[in-house]
This record gives C-alpha cells, structure tokens and sequence, in this order.
C-alpha cells in the first residue's frame, strides 16, 4: 500500500482517521459543484461515513496533501459482490480551489499505481450525469462507459469502467 510519495510540494499519502473531519469537507465542497441548487440532504453523517472507510482494513483512502493543505482524495477497495480483480473507485475528489493544477492526474496515477500492485485489472466507478468536469476527467485517463452495467431510465449516474494497465 502507498505510505507516502512524494512529487514536487505534493504529497500521495494514505489518509489518517483523525482526519475524517477535513476528508469529508473537501468532500462537501467538491459535490457542491455539479448541484446547482445545492447539496441535498441525503441523511449521512459524512464524517462518520469517512471515517469508517480510512478505518476499513480492506479499504483504501488516499489523500493529496500540498504544502500541509490537504486538497484531494480517493476511496476505494474491492467491491462485497466484485470479483478479487476489480476495484472499485467510490470517491475521488480534489479541492475546488485547486482544479486544473494536476492533482487529480497524480492521485489518480497513485490509484492506478496501488491498483496494478495489487494485481486489479479492472476498476469501476459511476459518476454523476451532470458532472461534466468530472467525466472529462475520467474519459483523458481511459475511462469509458460500462457496458456490463448501463444506466437506467432515470438514472442520475454514469457507470465507467478502466483496464488497469498489467505486466
């Protein structure tokens, strides 16, 4: 697992659980911005909901620190009902303030990097429809639309999938 890795003034660590409370703030300020009349209240204790995933020992929640500041995150682990060479990428979200300064491009690259250590081949995640930033994002690194689980009538989620690079 990534303890830590250093790139420039950036740092790739695995998150703390006395940070669950600043992880799910930067969390709430990134979700803010594809809901245009603001967060729903969807009833979660989103610190406790954090907290949980830095403490699950199957899990995997990463942070992007810069310059003590920390500015991005990644949640993932292999999902209950997924086979053992799938992971699933649950959250993944950099800091408003600093979008378009390359910190999504190397958090995801440390995922990409813990995922092919781990011997993952494939990796899943869904992303909101009208998160167009996001889907832009994904769809740069090799994203594409999952054709094993497609989105129904409705649906406000896109389901995309990525071929972890292997030996």
């Amino acid at each position: 697992m990534i303890s830590e890795r250093v790139t420039g003034s950036r740092v790739i660590r695995t998150v703390l659980p006395a940070e669950a409370e600043t992880v799910a703030a930067l969390h709430a300020r990134a979700r803010a911005t594809y809901y245009p009349d603001g967060l729903p209240d969807d009833g979660f204790d989103w610190v406790a909901v954090w907290r949980g995933a830095v403490e699950r020992p199957d899990g995997h929640v990463l942070c992007a620190v810069e310059r003590g500041s920390l500015v991005g995150i990644a949640s993932f682990r292999v999902p209950d009902d997924g086979p053992a060479d799938t992971v699933r990428l649950f959250q993944f979200h950099v800091d408003p303030d600093h979008w378009r300064t390359g910190i999504g491009t190397t958090l995801h690259a440390a995922c990409v990097e813990q995922w092919s250590a781990d011997a993952r081949r494939t990796a899943v995640l869904d992303v909101h429809v009208d998160n167009r930033r996001a889907r832009a994002f994904y769809a740069r690194r090799g994203w594409v639309p999952d054709p094993e689980n497609p989105p129904a009538e409705g649906d406000h989620h896109l389901f995309l999938r990525y071929r972890v690079p292997g030996e």
